[in-house]
């Protein structure tokens, strides 16, 4: 499927050293985001022979220093498509895919949730409806798959989140980690600000409705230091009755254990997808 416009490209030649597939087609696609004020650039991943109908798409968000080719040069994902799914990996810098508190241009929320949205199914043959649009993310993205998934249970009928960094917002200022504290202010705005309390997750699955919420799932390693925070949230959901599953595996925060985590999660997605085929 092919769509000709001024303000969006598509390149068959992508950078990077991405995984291929048999019957899969790679697009890195660029386009003008509202959100954000300027021309960015996504990776798809959708079966190389379309047989006409709409497919499932499924949102793979990466982690802090990455970018929208970590998805494809680290993981066996795009073998989904083979399988009737469009796989969309786009580049969300270190955002935590919100609207930046410090940042009024950098809105990555309305990027993700409206400008990218509409330009996948403009684009390629996506199927539109909640029932087939699947979030998975790590650590960083991990973080977002699940704030999506409380705050706009509408757009999504599953979040997978791997090693989800879910306690950035509660991280206080530290003059140790000062980088990492101004990038949070600049992302979440001040300690103890409504802000912070809005994008806390923790505050979050307190508000949110189990009964419309989509099924989580959530792993994180045994030898990482997140695996506390995700324990606790697991607790949190458990007690308020939504309807997840939580896993640990051996392991830290890194691709080599989000590459073991990876199937198991791909198969939970597939029994609560209602298609044939993903």
């Amino acid at each position: 499927m092919t769509l000709v416009c001024s303000c969006r490209s598509a390149r068959q030649s992508p950078e990077g050293h991405p995984h291929r597939f048999a019957g899969v087609r790679l697009e890195d696609v660029s386009f003008h985001s509202a959100g954000l004020e300027r021309d960015v650039t996504y990776r798809v991943y959708l079966p190389a022979q379309l047989a006409g109908g709409k497919l499932p798409v499924i949102y793979l968000l990466h982690g802090a220093w990455e970018n929208y080719r970590t998805w494809s040069d680290y993981s066996q994902a795009g073998a989904l498509a083979a399988n009737g799914a469009i796989l969309v990996m786009p580049d969300g810098v270190l955002s935590y895919w919100v609207n930046e508190a410090g940042a009024p241009k950098d809105r990555y929320g309305d990027f993700l949730l409206h400008d990218l949205r509409a330009d996948v199914e403009a684009r390629f043959p996506a199927r539109t409806d909640r029932a087939v649009r699947a979030i998975v993310g790590v650590s960083m993205g991990g973080f977002a798959a699940i704030e999506y998934a409380l705050t706009r249970p509408d757009l999504f009928a599953f979040a997978g989140a791997l090693s989800p960094a879910l306690d950035a917002p509660e991280r206080k200022f530290s003059w140790r980690r000062f980088g990492q504290s101004i990038r949070l202010r600049r992302v979440f705005g001040a300690d103890g600000s409504a802000q912070r309390r809005d994008e806390d997750p923790f505050v979050l699955v307190t508000r949110a409705d189990p009964a419309t919420t989509p099924y989580i799932y959530i792993t994180a390693g045994d030898q990482e230091a997140l695996l506390g925070s995700v324990r606790r949230f697991a607790a949190q959901m458990e007690r308020r009755g939504f309807a997840f599953e939580f896993h640990t595996s051996h392991g830290g925060h890194n691709w080599g254990t989000w590459n073991q985590q990876t199937a198991a999660c791909f198969d939970a997605l597939e029994s609560r997808l209602p298609v044939r085929g993903i």
